[in-house]
């Protein structure tokens, strides 16, 4: 192995520098670089053992960065893309659930602070919610000016 090269923990320590991953993500970031067989889930089992890969700091750092500007749905994408349990992606979306209406209220006046005057316009807001992963039940209260009667 040449010195210039850094090794595959070394790899793996630098991506989990950045920010958190998973396990997953690691294994295919880090596939390319495996000189022999092995060696890369040698390097995750060690990290993994010390305690540098962990699935639910992992699953708690999406959450915390992403669920104040997106929706249930679009977190749920993003948790299974990084191939965490389904089961800890399926209490992770459930407790997004409660604070759907409120996290799609907050982003929507954030970025138009009125309804609209006009179907078109409550179209576009609409659009513009569903494309940040929120459900339609959360959706058409916030556009419709609903969300208040329910506070």
């Amino acid at each position: 192995m040449a010195f210039d090269q850094p090794s595959m923990k070394g790899r793996a320590l630098r991506l989990l520098g950045q920010r958190e991953h998973s396990r997953f993500e690691l294994e295919r970031k880090l596939r390319q670089h495996e000189n022999e067989p092995g060696e890369l889930a040698r390097a995750l089992d060690e990290l993994q053992a010390k305690g540098f890969i962990n699935e639910q700091r992992v699953l708690e750092s999406v959450v915390f960065r992403r669920a104040p500007r997106l929706g249930a749905q679009r977190v749920r994408q993003e948790l299974q893309a990084k191939g965490l349990a389904p089961e800890a992606i399926a209490q992770a979306v459930a407790d997004l659930q409660g604070s759907e209406v409120q996290r799609a209220h907050d982003v929507w006046h954030k970025k138009f602070g009125v309804p609209a005057d006009d179907a078109q316009g409550r179209a576009k807001q609409m659009r513009f919610l569903a494309g940040r992963g929120f459900g339609a039940e959360a959706i058409r209260r916030v556009v419709k000016g609903a969300f208040d009667e329910f506070d």
